[in-house]
């Protein structure tokens, strides 16, 4: 029996991968640095940028008077992202282009990377519609309740929620399937296989047996994946996704074992030297987590039947994310659990909600979501410090090491599940 072997075999390999590494984060810090001296070699500097989320925000100012004003989150063409302010009478022109002149005052490299705070002021905004925007419009079409019709845009179109959806969301458990990552890609790649193995076939026993399927068909569906991505604008939990999927292909195509913390390694080293700033997304993070305790679960529980790793796999993966998720946004329902269940029926959900949207019946399903919207999750909070975060971070990483610590990891999570039930009962 031919047996897969691991792509960092020895210390020459692992040499060379590290060499090859340090290169490319060279010359993309090298670009980025470019670009950062670029945006401030004057006081001021006129910046073309995507609107990608906006909100308000209060604060007492000098005076001690309550003071409300809009928070930009953009992303320039050049590729870095950034945060402004502007009034209140400012409209909501998310997704719009924005010609802005910014005044960069005191930011290092350090901020540059890590998104910024600069003061601006607008000076024009296109007009005309992009198709992410003719996409929400479509989608609004369908719908009567403003909500729903948001949720939908966020799950099509990566358009960012009002902060009462993402707290309501946030709290029922379900964050991870409203923000588009490796879940939906997954399943989207599940979708675009099945559609496209029966007419591939066809052709294939009458035009070209000699060609692979495998490799044809993982060629197609990238093109249209990547096409998908640069649409939504790049999240970075959908890039991780995407490169993740490419690497293991690569390695599996060339008989290179790809269900190992090696690929994880090799995928989140390769992004980072390729996209530093991604080291500040938490969006980012949370996806490499999630991808990690897959691949540990399958280490140590790879001796389970099929059918008992199924029903076991999301209630780990669950209990491991928890302290994440409660050290991030802090929070916490009685709801939250059930999530275990609605991310089984999401992938049942997500594809049938695609296909009626795009025959135009996309409100069949809005008495169940206005039903699962309404559930009265509460306004629970469950504050965990970041010393939590810190602890199974060390747990996780042992546990790569000795199976006795991923046993100390799971009573670490359960005891984390069990305070945060009983802080909120």
């Amino acid at each position: 029996m031919i047996q897969k072997v691991s792509l960092l075999n020895s210390k020459r390999d692992f040499f060379i991968f590290s060499s090859f590494l340090a290169f490319i984060l060279f010359y993309s810090l090298l670009i980025n640095y470019n670009n950062y001296k670029i945006l401030t070699r004057f006081d001021s500097c006129v910046v073309h940028a995507t609107l990608l989320k906006q909100y308000t925000k209060t604060k007492r100012n000098r005076w001690n008077k309550l003071h409300s004003y809009q928070i930009l989150k953009l992303k320039a063409d050049e590729g870095f992202t950034f945060y402004s302010s502007q009034a209140m009478s400012f409209k909501s022109n998310i997704g719009k282009k924005i010609t802005m002149e910014i005044w960069p005052k005191d930011i290092n490299f350090y901020s540059f990377l890590s998104n910024f705070y600069a003061s601006s002021q607008i000076i024009a905004i296109a007009q005309e519609t992009t198709l992410k925007e003719s996409l929400n419009l479509a989608i609004e079409k369908q719908h009567d309740d403003e909500n729903i019709a948001k949720l939908y845009q966020a799950l099509f179109s990566a358009t960012s929620l009002p902060r009462d959806l993402q707290s309501l969301f946030s709290s029922l458990g379900v964050s991870h399937l409203i923000a588009i990552s490796g879940f939906h890609l997954g399943v989207l790649s599940a979708i675009l296989f099945f559609l496209f193995q029966k007419p591939y076939k066809f052709f294939q026993n009458r035009y070209f047996p000699y060609r692979s399927y495998h490799r044809d068909s993982f060629f197609i569906l990238s093109i249209v994946l990547v096409s998908y991505m640069l649409f939504l604008g790049t999240p970075p939990s959908l890039l991780r996704a995407f490169s993740m999927l490419v690497i293991g292909f690569l390695l599996y195509d060339r008989g290179v074992e790809v269900f190992s913390i090696q690929t994880l390694f090799i995928t989140i080293a390769l992004l980072l030297a390729l996209f530093p700033s991604l080291i500040f997304s938490i969006g980012f993070w949370l996806s490499v987590g999630g991808v990690f305790y897959i691949f540990l679960f399958i280490i140590y529980f790879k001796n389970l039947s099929k059918l008992w790793q199924f029903i076991l796999l999301p209630f780990w993966v669950y209990l491991m994310m928890l302290p994440y998720s409660l050290v991030i946004f802090g929070n916490f329902s009685l709801y939250h659990p059930l999530s275990i269940i609605w991310t089984s029926l999401f992938t049942l959900f997500y594809p049938l909600s695609i296909l009626l949207h795009l025959l135009n019946y996309g409100n069949l399903l809005d008495p169940l979501v206005q039903g699962f919207m309404h559930l009265d999750a509460g306004n629970g909070k469950v504050y965990l410090g970041f010393g939590w975060v810190v602890i199974q971070v060390a747990l996780s990483l042992l546990a790569l090491y000795k199976k006795f610590f991923s046993y100390l990891l799971l009573c670490y999570v359960s005891l984390v599940f069990i305070y945060s039930i009983y802080h909120i009962a």
